[in-house]
C-alpha cells in the first residue's frame, strides 16, 4: 500500500555555488563487461533530471516568473495541491517518471524537484542527511540505507529584490522537526546520480535481471568514483553471476580505501565463509564486530576538539576514523591533513589535501583546496 507523505519546507542556510563531481572513472581491471549480455533498460543519467512537454506546460500555467517568492510558489505546485499530491513508494523513478506516476522514494522527489527548479531558473542545492545506521538485506547483498532532499535558491538575476529571508527551501519527505535533528552535507549532482544508478541496480538485483544490474552499478561508479555503494552493489553483482573472483577484488579494493565499510566487511566476510575460506572470513567478521557504532560526524567532533585543546596526534586518530567508514566526505580529509601538517607530516597532508579537493561537491571548494595544495608545494620547494 502506498501512502502520502506530507512535505514539508523549511528554511536553511546559504549553500555554496553550483556543485560538480570529481573526474569519474574506475580501474579498469574492475569491469567485467565480457560476463553480461547488454542491458534491457539502458542507463541514462542524461534522462534522471529532463523534463517533458507536460511538466514545462505545467511550469507554463504556474507563471513562476510573476510570482513574489517563485520557489513557494514551485512548492505549492509539486507538492501542496491535491491533484499534485506525491505519494511515496520505493521505485527509484527519473524526474518525468515521478511527475507521470505521482510517486516514489526520496531519489525520485529530489529528481522531480531539481528537474523542475532548473527548468524555472531556480538553483539547487543536493544534502544527504546523516540518517541513523539502518541495515538492509536482500538475499546475499547487506547495505547501509541513505537519505537524500533537495534545497532550491533563489534566481540570480541581477538587481532582484528578495522580499524573503529564507535563503533556501529545502523540500524533503520527511517532517521538518525530523530534519532539523540531522546533520547534513552537500553532495554534487554526479553523486545524485551515482545514488540513483546504484537504487536501479539494486532494483535490477532484486527482480533477478543481472545484466541489468551490472550496467547501472557500473555506472554508478562511472558518475562518482568515490561512491562507496556503487562497488558494493557491483560485487554482489559478481557474486551472483557466479565471479566470486571479481567480486572479492572489488570489496577489497573498497576496503583499502574505507578499513571501515560495514557493508564491504559484512559481504566479504560472508563470500569467504562460503567459499570455506573461514579462517579469512573471521578475520573481516571479528574487524566488523570490532568497530564502535558512533553516530555520524562523532569522530569528527571529536577530532575538532582535540584539536582545539592542542592534541593534533589524538585528532588525527579520530579525523582517520572518520576517513575510514567515509572517505567520500571533503571534510573529513582537509581536517585529516590540518593535523598532519601540525605534526610535521606535509607529504601525507598533501595526499589527504588532494583526496578533499576531488570530493568536495563544488567548484569553489575544489579551488580553495587547489590554492592550499600550491601553497603547501611551494613552500616544500623552498626547503
Amino acid at each position: 500500500m502506498r501512502r502520502t507523505i506530507a512535505l514539508l519546507v523549511v528554511a536553511t542556510a546559504v549553500l555554496a555555488g553550483c556543485a560538480t563531481a570529481p573526474d569519474p572513472g574506475t580501474p579498469p581491471p574492475l569491469w567485467r563487461d565480457e560476463a553480461f549480455a547488454p542491458p534491457e533498460h539502458r542507463p541514462d543519467p542524461a534522462g534522471v533530471f529532463a523534463t517533458d512537454e507536460r511538466m514545462r506546460a505545467a511550469l507554463d500555467t504556474a507563471a513562476l516568473w510573476r510570482a513574489e517568492d517563485p520557489r513557494r510558489l514551485l512548492v505549492e505546485l509539486l507538492y501542496r495541491r491535491q491533484s499534485l499530491a506525491l505519494d511515496y513508494e520505493g521505485a527509484t523513478r527519473t524526474a518525468a517518471e515521478t511527475f507521470a506516476a505521482r510517486s516514489g522514494n526520496c531519489l525520485s522527489l529530489v529528481a522531480m524537484t531539481a528537474a523542475f527548479a532548473r527548468e524555472a531558473g531556480l538553483p539547487v542545492r543536493f544534502r544527504s542527511i546523516a540518517v541513523d545506521e539502518s541495515w538492509s538485506r536482500s538475499g546475499d547483498l547487506m547495505a547501509l540505507s541513505g537519505h537524500v532532499n533537495v534545497a532550491i535558491g533563489w534566481p540570480v538575476a541581477a538587481g532582484q529584490v528578495r522580499r524573503s529571508k529564507e535563503s533556501t527551501i529545502v523540500v524533503d519527505f520527511l517532517p521538518g522537526e525530523q530534519i532539523g535533528a540531522y546533520r547534513w552535507r552537500e553532495i554534487s549532482p554526479a553523486t545524485v546520480l551515482a545514488m540513483f544508478m546504484n537504487n536501479r541496480a539494486a532494483e535490477a538485483l532484486a527482480q533477478g535481471r543481472l545484466d541489468d544490474a551490472y550496467w547501472h552499478a557500473r555506472e554508478a561508479i562511472r558518475q562518482d568514483a568515490h561512491f562507496s555503494a556503487g562497488y558494493n552493489t557491483l560485487a554482489v553483482v559478481y557474486r551472483r553471476r557466479g565471479l566470486a573472483d571479481a567480486a572479492e577484488t572489488v570489496w577489497r579494493t573498497l576496503l583499502a580505501r574505507e578499513p571501515a565499510n560495514r557493508s564491504a566487511l559484512a559481504n566479504l566476510s560472508q563470500l569467504l565463509a562460503h567459499e570455506g575460506r573461514r579462517d579469512e572470513a573471521q578475520v573481516f567478521a571479528t574487524r566488523l564486530q570490532s568497530l564502535e557504532v558512533a553516530p555520524p560526524f562523532h569522530w569528527f567532533d571529536a577530532g575538532l576538539d582535540a584539536l582545539q585543546a592542542g592534541d593534533p596526534r589524538r585528532a588525527r586518530e579520530f579525523f582517520v576514523r572518520e576517513v575510514e567508514r567515509d572517505a567520500s566526505y571533503h571534510e573529513f580529509h582537509y581536517w585529516l591533513a590540518r593535523a598532519e601538517l601540525l605534526l610535521g607530516r606535509p607529504k601525507q597532508a598533501l595526499r589527504e589535501l588532494e583526496l578533499a579537493r576531488e570530493t568536495s561537491p563544488t567548484p569553489q571548494v575544489q579551488a580553495l583546496y587547489a590554492a592550499k595544495l600550491d601553497r603547501i608545494k611551494a613552500e616544500r620547494a623552498l626547503q
